[in-house]
């Protein structure tokens, strides 16, 4: 794949069997076209931030890509609907959430799409995975911040 682009998507899920949606979500990314599965992070438990429920299933995962950000949000938000996510409202429980984090160096901010993601440097359950599959992405202040957030790596 020529001048493939890294792109980081945070996976995560609280209903049903969420270990193994995680995972089958980490073989479906690996799947998708012109991309590639470069690193997946472990299975992080963590307690739902600004939210209600079960403990959310998460891990972080590098793509090589050739799609550009739209698309590949498309491809995410497919794979969402696929597994049954339905968003009846913010933060609700869901069976798999794909957030685009990082798309390259790309900058961008649209309706549908914000890059890099707004809200993962406040959120324990999106760094600890990516620094452990791109450490070079996430400085110790940025866990520093987010230490008190309950998270276990599984």
């Amino acid at each position: 794949m020529t001048s493939a682009t890294p792109a980081y998507v945070a996976i995560g899920a609280n209903l049903g069997d969420a270990q193994a949606t995680v995972r089958r979500a980490m073989d479906e990314l690996a799947a998708l076209p012109h991309t590639r599965l470069a690193a997946r992070s472990s299975l992080y438990r963590s307690a739902p931030f600004e939210a209600q429920g079960p403990d959310f299933i998460n891990a972080v995962v590098e793509l090589r890509t050739t799609l550009d950000p739209l698309a590949l949000l498309a491809e995410l938000q497919r794979l969402e609907a696929e597994a049954g996510r339905e968003r009846p409202y913010r933060n609700a429980p869901r069976t798999l959430d794909l957030d685009l984090l990082r798309h390259g160096d790309t900058t961008m901010q649209t309706a549908v799409l914000t890059l890099p993601h707004p809200r993962m440097d406040e959120r324990a359950f999106v760094l600890l995975p990516l620094a452990e599959i791109a450490p070079a992405l996430v400085s110790s202040a940025q866990l520093e911040r987010v230490s008190g957030q309950r998270i276990e790596r599984l």
